[in-house]
């Protein structure tokens, strides 16, 4: 006989609710801010032949698209299920997420790509100009990247947002740096040299963004969740004689969920054993698990993937 969890989640929807309500609401002010910065940004480096202003301006486009992005993911991880999407659409943030993180390695390749140029090109830059106006940026990308920075660790979706402006905070102080350094010096080649080490930067803070989310892609363990840990703790349950098809994977990037069989020495123990396996789940960030008794083996000996 199965049983599964009946969602006692109506709390954990409401605080979602208000979250993803709260989020929306600074990824749209995040979005028109981008924009109208990304419109000055980019008509200024072109003015002041400056490229640490132009490739942060197409690092902040990237991220208009990739704010507009996480908002749509936010949007569907709120949908209802119907009978032709039973979880709804929430899968939907694990592929934007994997999305978001291939667009910030594709910004920081037009970033090396664009040095690179710049250092067999290089152009007298407006120092001062440069740095004034990647002083606006640092404060719209920092603004964002703050008011972002506390959901980041809850849901890869957001800390994707969070990683594209927190980088573009980082270019822009990177291009402040280089625009005074030429104010004072006139050396224009460390416009170029900033973009490059600020491109490395970016890549290793995308990194792991970009495994997990392509673990969670396929079904993968997600982080945080020590599988072995889990299924000792369950075996060790009074009147567990072993479990089998045990699985856990995400169903988006906040909700994961667990299904496994469990051999007990009566079904007599049923609603003990599934409350302390369900306390379990909870304690290893699992809300959504799905547990079927036995009383008798079926031949299957505990191993992952059976």
């Amino acid at each position: 006989m199965a049983h599964e969890q009946k969602h006692p989640h109506t709390h954990d929807h409401h605080h979602h609710h208000h979250t993803f309500t709260r989020i929306s609401k600074v990824l749209i002010w995040g979005i028109v801010l981008n924009l109208l910065y990304v419109l000055i940004e980019g008509g200024v480096g072109i003015y002041a032949h400056s490229m640490g202003l132009v490739s942060d301006a197409g690092h902040n486009l990237s991220d208009v698209f990739s704010l507009l992005l996480t908002l749509v993911g936010i949007k569907l991880a709120l949908a209802h299920a119907n009978k032709r999407f039973t979880y709804g659409y929430q899968k939907a943030t694990i592929l934007i997420s994997l999305l978001n993180a291939i667009i910030l390695l594709v910004a920081v390749g037009v970033i090396i790509v664009e040095s690179i140029r710049k250092f067999t090109h290089p152009e007298p830059i407006d120092g001062d100009l440069v740095s004034w106006t990647a002083g606006i940026g640092i404060v719209i990308n920092g603004a964002t990247a703050w008011l972002l920075m506390k959901d980041q660790k809850e849901d890869l979706n957001v800390r994707g947002a969070f990683l594209h402006m927190a980088a573009d905070t980082l270019v822009s102080v990177g291009v402040v740096i280089a625009g005074i350094v030429i104010s004072f010096t006139g050396w224009v080649m460390i416009d170029p040299i900033i973009s490059l080490v600020i491109a490395v930067l970016i890549l290793i803070s995308t990194w792991n963004m970009l495994k997990e989310t392509l673990k969670l892609s396929i079904d993968g363990v997600p982080e945080g969740i020590d599988i072995e840990r889990l299924k000792n703790k369950i075996e060790n349950i009074p009147h567990v004689r072993s479990i089998h098809h045990l699985h856990v994977w995400a169903l988006s990037t906040t909700i994961n969920a667990m299904t496994l069989h469990v051999l007990i020495d009566s079904h007599d123990y049923e609603d003990e054993v599934k409350r302390q396996i369900k306390n379990c789940a909870e304690e290893s960030g699992i809300t959504h698990p799905t547990i079927e008794f036995e009383t008798t083996p079926c031949g299957w000996e505990y191993t992952y993937g059976k």
